[in-house]
Parts: C-alpha cells; structure tokens; sequence
C-alpha cells in the first residue's frame, strides 16, 4: 500500500490544482503529462491529455479536510490616505506635499519599511448650491511596522493633519510560510483520511488508497485592527491583535477496498 501522507504531498506548493495518483500505479502529475507532451504540441491541453481517469476496485469515498495554524506577529502593515484643500490646484498640491513631508518624517522615525507613496490626484469641491469652492487633492501611504510601533503610529503619526488611518493589518514572518504550508498540508490530509477511514471502517473496508486531491485555500487570512487617532488611553496594545493564521483545505477522493 502507498504511503498516503507521501501521495499527499505530489500537489504541495501549487494552488487550486488538482492531482491524481491511481491506486498502486506509478503516480502521475500534472508537470509529467506536461512533460510527456511533444515539443510542438500546442500549450491548450486537449481532453484526452486533461483528463485522467480515476480507477478503483472498491468503493469510492470523498472527504474533505482542513487544517489551520495561528501564527506570531512579525511586522504590522499599515495604511493611510492623506488630504489637502486649496482653493486652487496648485494651492491644494502644495499642502498636501506639506502634510506629506510630515507624515513621511513620523514613519521614518518609527523605523518604516517598504514605504510607498501614490501619486496624488484632486478634484474640484462644490458648496451646496453646486458651485465651485476648492481643490481637494490626496494620496495614500503604506509601509510596515514592528508591532512596538502600534501606539505612536496612531497617537502621533494618525494626530497629523489629513491623515486618515485605516485599519492596520498584522502579518507572519514570510520565511516560515512554507514550513507552516507543509504542516497545514499534512493536517488537512490527515483529517481527511481519519474521515474515510471512519466510513471505511463502517462498511468493512480496511484498506484506503488516494485517488485525487484537490488543494483549496492557503493563503494567509490576516485579521485587520482599526487603528484611529481619537482613542482614548489605555494605549492600543499590539498583544490585543488577533493573530494572522493560515488555512488550508482539500478534498481527498480514496478507494476503499
């Protein structure tokens, strides 16, 4: 009998793709019917290369599996939109570089990364009767931040004229995000093989052999804070984040014999 967390592992590292391995034939992947292929064949696949067809001398099961890991906060991703009026263009774009230089200057002070600034745009204001009063202009800021800097990026760099922050965003560190993947994968796969093997108890099957599985989700489901510049103490708390985790599902179809 194959090794079922080793068949597993045939699709890790790609997304929403489908992998199949029959029974205890040699196994076959996508990239090897990739690689079979002529070197002029043509990139579309046909329906005879797509398909492979699924064989089982037993019953077949389906099972869907999940796993989820909660992960430490690393860096914090932040985003702000900033605002200027003036009763011209230029008037309004030159307050708003202004009000730029300070907001850039607070960051660089909190120790900012991968710092980005859009260009800006305006557009004309009106009073209530529909007539012209003004330029607003504006752009956004993003960048990220150690979770020390949640506090004084809301209470200092949030208190500057045109600022708007939105809601900061806590990340992982990316260098783990592979092993974290591996772990999610073998779980997922493991839950769903205790379901079929349940069911294939029930029915007097004893032995499983994957067929298909079908890899859903992966990404990294961060869970945003809004930080806003008019709270009142206690100081926001980077602890009091919720924690980015990482998802993953996939559907497992097995021959129980």
């Amino acid at each position: 009998m194959s090794d079922p967390l080793l068949s597993s592992r045939c699709g890790a590292g790609l997304r929403h793709a489908r992998l199949r391995c029959a029974g205890l034939r040699p196994q076959l992947t996508i990239l090897s019917l990739l690689l079979a292929l002529p070197l002029t064949s043509p990139l579309t696949a046909t329906p005879a290369t797509a398909q492979v067809q699924l064989s089982c001398g037993g019953t077949l099961l389906e099972a869907r599996g999940a796993a989820e890991q909660e992960r430490a906060i690393r860096r914090l991703q932040l985003s702000l939109s900033l605002e200027a009026e003036g009763p011209t263009s230029d008037a309004a774009l030159g307050l708003l570089q202004t009000r730029l230089a300070a907001v850039r200057s607070g960051l660089q002070g909190l120790g900012v990364e991968e710092l980005r600034v859009s260009s800006p745009s305006t557009w004309p204001r009106t009073d209530s009767r529909g007539r012209p009063s003004g330029v607003q202009a504006s752009l956004s800021v993003s960048g990220r931040l150690t979770p020390a800097a949640l506090q004084p990026l809301v209470r200092q760099v949030g208190a500057l004229s045109g600022v708007r922050l939105a809601p900061v965003t806590p990340l992982a560190d990316p260098a783990q995000d592979l092993a974290v993947r591996r772990r999610l994968l073998a779980g997922a796969y493991e839950d769903a093989r205790a379901q079929a093997a349940e069911v294939a108890a029930a029915i007097g099957r004893q032995r499983l052999e994957p067929l298909e599985v079908q890899l859903n989700g992966g990404e990294p489901r961060p869970m945003p804070m809004m930080a806003r510049a008019d709270a009142a103490p206690p100081p926001f708390d980077p602890a009091e984040l919720a924690a980015p985790k990482d998802r993953l599902s996939l559907l497992v179809r097995f021959c129980a014999r």
